[in-house]
């Protein structure tokens, strides 16, 4: 069984930065493990991935201001979040794929955090 905990959201202004922590139990190299947001009335989406090849994958909507990493000794995962944006606003959740599914398919994943919700202001 996989357990992921999210830590790390809060509320910025629009430019500032945030750090979100994913603490990961369970797991096994099968998995992969990525980061999704939901934002109210809208479907949850994947943005940042790892890969089966470990390599990272953003969405469109993030890439250059997201990043994606992940401690393996402590088995943590992170997303930093730079120049954010209001349209940033959403819960986001860190989540595990057996067999590493693609991000662009949320349904296929698994194990889910609880969520952290994240507001940017203007």
């Amino acid at each position: 069984q996989v357990h992921l905990v999210e830590s790390g959201g809060g509320s910025v202004q629009a430019g500032g930065s945030l750090r979100l922590s994913c603490a990961v139990s369970g797991y096994t190299s099968k998995f992969c493990l990525g980061w999704f947001r939901q934002a109210p009335g809208k479907e949850r989406e994947g943005i940042a991935q790892f890969d089966r090849d470990d390599n990272t994958r953003y969405a469109n909507s993030v890439m250059g201001r997201f990043t994606v990493s992940k401690n393996n000794a402590e088995n943590t995962l992170y997303l930093q979040m730079n120049s954010l944006k209001p349209e940033d606003t959403a819960v986001y959740y860190c989540a595990a794929g057996f067999g590493c599914p693609s991000m662009d398919w949320p349904r296929q994943w698994e194990y889910w955090g609880q969520g952290a919700q994240v507001t940017v202001s203007s």
